[in-house]
């Protein structure tokens, strides 16, 4: 007999005694897995919870915190004026940067708290003794791509997952009929780095966002092209539950084949509960004239806005709406460009809060507020302003939040955060712990590491905007 080939050796190393021990040995590794499979039922959190679910209304393309939140009369005292400001890690565009630009907004001061804001805000200026405003936050990136993936996964780097996930993960959902993490994106076209600002990436992908429509069919191939009588089609789906269940025995501790057999399961549930939770033409006429949905200046992100309290009040547990392209990036034409973006959502965001608050879902759903930066308090073409990473302003509402809150500093120009410093990594970590999750222990095993929101970074809970 002639020796064996390297490839004979393999081709029938299946074979007798050494087949079992190599399946022995493979299947002791799988048994060993850390990892459950993936599941969205809910889960009890870490410790008491102060919020159930988030509503994150993402403002693409960072908002101007020297224009809207953070007034600063020295812009207007030094106008024009070059001052010493260390813009190494800020500025994207140095050689059209210009003297100091004052606002072109009025501000006046609000509520019992004395919140000061722009005049371009008047609905979200009633809500301000709701609301804890964190005037320090700041980021590592000055541009787009790297400052929104830190600011959605605590990265500045692609294929991390991102925070919605994370809390999917960590908690399941509600309503086993829904997603536990939808978005909202606009109708006009996805944000900058697109699907990947919702994705799972290594954690399973039954954990990822579930992209919704507001316009045409809200979810791409939900419904069936043939509709089967109800006794018809629910007797396909029992006989795909046996198929799916027996394929799933033969294949222990796949994570990637669970998560999309638990997807095609949900999609089947989906087919009336999406239907029933979209159709906002349920809601009365006072409701959808406060989101301004009879307004087409406001009409698109207000009934974004509804959708959201409609899927927090049916159990989903993270919901997170875009706005169109990058309104809030306002290199030029600073005046026209904010007036136009705040005049979108001002009035929904208002009305989410409103909402929210008649209906009791307040105080057990966390709003957040927030672009991936600010911008700098100097010119840029003239009327406009660049990015600025190193100082800008997040707001929060509900959910275990000390209302009427106004906590850190820039510094006398609004260029960097000075005063009780929060970085993106701080900014979750409250997150996660205002829905019972201490982020040092939501960790997912991962070739030796345990992953986390926040990495390695160092990072802290803000106690002081909590209730």
């Amino acid at each position: 007999m002639n020796n064996p080939s390297r490839r004979d050796f393999f081709n029938r190393i299946s074979d007798g005694i050494h087949g079992a021990a190599l399946a022995s040995i493979f299947g002791a590794r799988a048994a060993g897995s850390t990892h459950e499979a993936p599941s969205l039922l809910a889960k009890q959190p870490h410790f008491k919870a102060k919020a159930k679910a988030v509503i994150h209304l993402f403002q693409n393309g960072g908002p101007s915190q020297v224009d809207l939140f953070d007034p600063k009369p020295g812009l207007q005292k030094y106008a024009g004026q070059i001052p010493l400001l260390d813009l190494k890690t800020d500025v994207s565009s140095p050689i059209s940067m210009g003297g100091l630009l004052p606002s072109p907004f009025k501000f006046s001061k609000h509520g019992q708290c004395g919140m000061e804001l722009a005049e371009v805000l008047p609905h979200l200026a009633k809500h301000v003794d709701e609301i804890a405003f964190i005037r320090s936050m700041f980021g590592e990136h000055f541009n787009h791509e790297p400052a929104l993936f830190l600011m959605h996964s605590g990265r500045t780097i692609p294929s991390r997952p991102s925070m919605g996930s994370w809390v999917s993960y960590g908690l399941g959902t509600e309503n086993q009929n829904l997603p536990a993490y939808i978005v909202l994106d606009d109708p006009k076209g996805l944000p900058i780095n697109g699907i990947s600002n919702w994705q799972s990436a290594w954690l399973p992908p039954l954990y990822q966002g579930t992209r919704v429509r507001t316009e045409g069919p809200p979810v791409l191939n939900l419904t069936p092209h043939a509709e089967w009588p109800t006794p018809l089609a629910e007797a396909q789906r029992d006989l795909l539950r046996r198929i799916d269940d027996a394929h799933r025995r033969e294949r222990p501790n796949q994570p990637d084949l669970d998560a999309r057999i638990s997807s095609y399961e949900l999609a089947a549930r989906m087919q009336v509960a999406a239907s029933d939770v979209l159709d906002v033409s349920k809601e009365t006429e006072a409701v959808r004239e406060a989101y301004g949905l009879n307004d087409p200046q406001t009409a698109s992100y207000g009934k974004r806005c509804l959708m959201a309290r409609r899927m927090v009040e049916r159990g989903v547990r993270f919901v997170q709406l875009y706005i169109e392209g990058q309104i809030w990036d306002n290199h030029e034409n600073l005046d026209t460009g904010l007036r136009y973006a705040c005049g979108k959502t001002d009035k929904p965001v208002a009305a989410l809060l409103t909402d929210l608050k008649q209906r009791g879902l307040l105080d057990s759903t966390l709003v957040i507020w927030g672009g991936e930066f600010g911008r700098l308090p100097l010119a840029q073409s003239t009327n406009g302003r660049d990015h600025g990473p190193s100082g800008f302003t997040t707001w929060m509402a509900g959910g275990g939040v000390k209302p009427g809150t106004i906590y850190g500093a820039t510094d006398e120009f609004g260029h960097k955060a000075v005063e009780n410093r929060v970085s993106v990594h701080d900014f979750h970590a409250t997150v996660l712990h205002l829905l019972g999750l201490e982020f040092r222990d939501l960790v997912y095993e991962r070739h030796g590491l345990k992953e986390r929101l926040t990495d390695q970074f160092p990072a802290r809970v803000v106690k002081e905007v909590l209730a």
